[in-house]
């Protein structure tokens, strides 16, 4: 099968494997049961292990780790889905008003979710900050500007950055600073929705953040073209070296700090998500490199399930499997044992979605 073939049956069948790789990672990475997280912790602090899993853990508040582009990934893979699902259900006869209904429900549910599951039941907490919920809201975005000329979507992404910018900087409220923990116009909102809140990650993020989705579409939009597979490569790699370009030089006036979203982060975030669509593009689709892959397809075509049921599936395999490790193991070291129980964790996720794959049993919302 030629390359032309190839992009017609992706276009035909709607997906994209280099897609549902970038998913799957992305969510092995989160669902890790804590083993990348492990060896961040103080005692191991002047270990190599230390330097290099501290990744793996967010900034306290100014700087930027590689565990930081985990919500940005998720958020612009789902915008490079919504061209290819609307493609689908326009192929399936469906008018753009079952469209627009479609994605209003799956916004609100999506929202609903993420506001629940971080509410708690005992101490009740309303917030905005879940990714289900952020996604729930750049999403509907996104596919409300998917007709619009790429141009028109490219200024409203800015244009949320900038807004963002405006009233983080401008706010006429005495005591807000921009980019000073705990006075920002992000803590400000958050304190709205749920007063007494002390919580540093913004609400607010979902509007900033937005851009990465709309860059989603963007992208998903350009691998549905009828260029060579060449031609949206680069169009790909300038687009996020343009956008890494724009961050980093932005880095003087606005530090990097991911849990309010500044503008410096966006544009960061969203280059090397970019970039990171194009790497996984040209493996896998354009060079056809799919049989590895399958490790993480499984898990990305079961995404929110293995979002949602994660903690419960850790929770049985620790049960079940620590007591034999322990057992089997405890001669060794405690570090040895306790990563090795947490791994369980990971792999039984894994496993799980692997038994839904071969079921063809798939979780969508």
């Amino acid at each position: 099968m030629n390359q032309a073939q190839d992009n017609r049956q992706e276009r035909e069948e709607g997906r994209l494997v280099s897609l549902d790789f970038f998913r799957g990672f992305t969510m092995l990475l989160l669902v890790n049961g804590g083993v990348l997280h492990y060896f961040a912790r103080p005692q191991f602090e002047g270990t190599i292990a230390y330097a290099v899993f501290k990744q793996f853990t967010h900034p306290e508040w100014e700087g930027f780790h590689l565990w930081d582009l985990v919500q940005p990934f998720f958020m612009f893979i789902v915008g490079v889905a919504i061209p290819f699902s609307v493609a689908r259900r326009l192929s399936r006869g469906q008018t753009w008003s079952e469209l627009t209904k479609h994605a209003a429900q799956r916004s609100i549910i999506l929202i609903l979710l993420g506001i629940t599951l971080d509410a708690g039941i005992e101490n009740f907490n309303l917030t905005f900050q879940n990714v289900l919920a952020q996604i729930g809201f750049t999403y509907f975005i996104a596919f409300l500007l998917i007709r619009s000329r790429w141009s028109v979507q490219l200024t409203v992404s800015i244009g949320l950055i900038l807004v963002t910018e405006v009233l983080y900087r401008l706010f006429p409220m005495e005591g807000v600073d921009p980019f000073v923990k705990g006075n920002t116009f992000g803590d400000l909102v958050n304190r709205f929705i749920a007063p007494g809140s002390h919580d540093n990650w913004a609400s607010f993020n979902a509007i900033p953040t937005a851009a990465h989705t709309i860059w989603g579409a963007l992208c998903g939009q350009l691998l549905q073209k009828e260029f060579s597979g060449n031609k949206k490569l680069k169009i790909l790699i300038m687009g996020g070296l343009s956008a890494l370009v724009v961050g980093y030089a932005l880095t003087p006036v606005s530090p990097v700090i991911k849990r309010i979203c500044t503008s410096s982060f966006v544009f960061i975030s969203g280059g090397w998500a970019i970039l990171t669509l194009a790497l996984l593009y040209w493996i896998i689709d354009l060079k056809g490199h799919k049989q590895w892959t399958t490790f993480a397809v499984v898990v990305g075509m079961n995404s929110i399930f293995i979002y949602l049921f994660h903690p419960f599936i850790e929770d049985v395999a620790h049960s079940f499997t620590g007591p034999w490790i322990n057992l089997l193991f405890g001669w060794t070291s405690r570090t040895f044992v306790e990563v090795t129980i947490l791994a369980t964790g990971w792999f039984l996720n894994w496993f799980v979605c692997y038994l839904l794959y071969k079921w063809k049993l798939f979780i969508k919302i």
